[in-house]
């Protein structure tokens, strides 16, 4: 079914978030609105929720201490993928349930933001010949769930064995030295996390979620929770009839009896000519570790990125975690196995780290916790918390958290609805690009592209990078602030254009960010509500 075959995506002013609205959601929630569900927690699972429950006709509030995505969901290695490593740890029902994920977000919920990823796996002279079938037998199991989900070989390819001349084709700077050939195959690739988190949110909220950002929620209660507006200080309570705790690896924050193990990844940036502007993601086998890789992905930003680590968090849980030297050491001396030139730390232009939010199942190494998701129901409080799983299938993950409210007494809900439901800037696969919409925002608005070239009518600055080198053009700021939720500069660079990534890029920018948000905050009625704190 194509993303405009069943549903249509919404789209218009019933999706946009900005100040005004969340100001007025605030206002209508405090004042003693009751809901059926209140979701805790605006990352991708939250925000899924929150949908999931409002398209069954439920009413829903939706509340976040930071911005959108600010937590793990914007840290991830940004794949939609089929689960090839729960195929080497023997967990077929999470491959499965990845691959089946991924084909429902490429075909119906977000085709825009979906590509297909040529994935390559050197097989060098040091690589045992058992180890290559093995390898390879693994990638097939991979396409033969491909198959059974539906995804047709067109979207992704089946897999096959290169020689070592095409394999340099797709990874030029490959060492030379013992390459005996690669495995080819595809996979998917996120355009960006935080785009799809922002996307997923705006789509709730034109199914009439109340979408509040820079709302901390303090304690839940037997009736719903206790919070505070972390621009104002002030403190109000939600009403609600039921709860839903989506807050990652803070989950164990507002609920008892949750034990959770974080795991740390790490991933660092190389600029893509530094590897040759390689065409595909190089997987390479971490010595001694069976199943396990490290990859260089390249991205559409000019960037290649390495990852990723799988270690054990302790302490306190960091809204932005670092990668240690350790984890980019190891990152850098395991990719250049594979590469002619070594990498150095003089290569990388920026970094960044995500927390798993995994359960504690008491495995010896972080690496070996399932990444199946639990729904858990807190008996003092009736909260349903939702933790594990992973960006991929974020929907199924929603979807059984509302099914636990739904399947109690007295709640009237419909049916599930967003395995088919696209989101807003959704358009069928293989759609051209229109005349004159620059390739980015087409990458990463879909059928809105259009609406932003409307926007920058007059103003062909906007269309233009936003400081010299910059990826991210400036109509990408207005539309950030207008209609997606940014309060802030860190909102705008860190979460919906992701400059923020590179610390070089973020500092070029946010001249241009501070007016964007001057300018547009202008217009508004009222007071200017932005916050004092970043996403950074």
């Amino acid at each position: 079914m194509s993303a405009r075959g069943r549903h249509a995506p919404p789209s218009g002013s019933s999706t946009y978030l900005n100040g005004p609205r969340r100001g007025a959601d605030l206002e209508v929630l405090a004042d003693g609105l009751k809901l059926d569900v209140l979701v805790v927690g605006g990352g991708v699972t939250g925000a899924g929720a929150a949908l999931d429950a409002a398209t069954r006709g439920l009413t829903v509030g939706l509340l976040e201490r930071r911005d959108l995505a600010t937590g793990t969901s914007r840290w991830s290695s940004k794949l939609a993928h089929g689960g090839l490593r729960y195929l080497a740890q023997g967990q077929f029902a999470i491959a499965w349930e990845s691959a089946r994920e991924r084909q429902r977000l490429a075909t119906n919920i977000a085709p825009h933001l979906i590509r297909a990823l040529p994935q390559l796996t050197p097989i060098f002279g040091r690589v045992p010949p058992p180890l290559a079938l093995v390898m390879e037998t693994g990638i097939r199991m991979g396409d033969g769930m491909r198959a059974l989900a539906g995804t047709s070989r067109r979207r992704l390819p089946p897999m096959r064995r290169i020689a070592a001349d095409e394999a340099k084709l797709w990874g030029p700077s490959l060492k030379p030295e013992h390459l005996r050939g690669a495995i080819l195959h595809w996979d998917g690739q996120l355009e960006d996390d935080a785009r799809l988190v922002v996307a997923i949110a705006r789509t709730a909220a034109a199914h009439g979620a109340r979408v509040v950002t820079y709302a901390e929620v303090d304690e839940l209660t037997s009736d719903g929770a206790k919070a505070h507006d972390a621009l104002t200080g002030e403190q109000f309570e939600v009403s609600a009839r039921h709860v839903i705790n989506a807050t990652g690896v803070w989950a164990d924050k507002l609920v008892h009896g949750i034990n959770l193990r974080p795991s740390r990844g790490s991933h660092v940036l190389i600029a893509a000519e530094r590897l040759g502007n390689p065409r595909a993601m190089v997987n390479i086998p971490v010595p001694d570790h069976f199943g396990r890789f490290v990859f260089a992905v390249p991205r559409s930003d000019g960037l290649v990125m390495i990852g990723i680590t799988d270690d054990p968090h302790t302490g306190e849980i960091p809204d932005a975690p670092r990668p240690t030297d350790e984890d980019q050491a190891f990152l850098l001396e395991t990719a250049s196995l594979a590469f002619a030139q070594p990498l150095t730390p003089a290569d990388v232009v920026g970094n960044f780290a995500g927390l798993r939010p995994l359960l504690d199942t008491g495995a010896h190494a972080t690496s070996d916790i399932s990444r199946a998701h639990a729904v858990i129901e807190d008996s003092v409080t009736g909260a349903v918390t939702v933790v594990g799983g992973k960006l991929t299938t974020y929907r199924q993950m929603a979807q059984d958290a509302v099914d636990a409210i739904a399947a109690r007494p007295g709640v009237a809900a419909g049916s599930c609805r967003t395995h088919t439901l696209p989101l807003v800037g959704a358009q069928p696969h293989g759609t051209p690009r229109p005349a004159g919409v620059p390739s980015r925002l087409f990458n990463r608005y879909g059928a809105e592209a259009t609406e932003l070239v409307a926007l920058a009518d007059g103003r062909p600055e906007l269309l233009e990078p936003v400081a010299e080198g910059l990826p991210a053009l400036g109509v990408e700021l207005v539309a950030a602030i207008e209609r997606e939720g940014a309060l802030s500069a860190g909102d705008v660079l860190d979460v919906r254009t992701r400059l923020g990534l590179v610390p070089a890029w973020r500092e070029a920018a946010l001249p241009a960010v501070e007016s964007a948000l001057a300018e547009v905050e202008a217009q508004w009625p009222g007071p200017s509500s932005r916050p004092t704190i970043s996403s950074a």
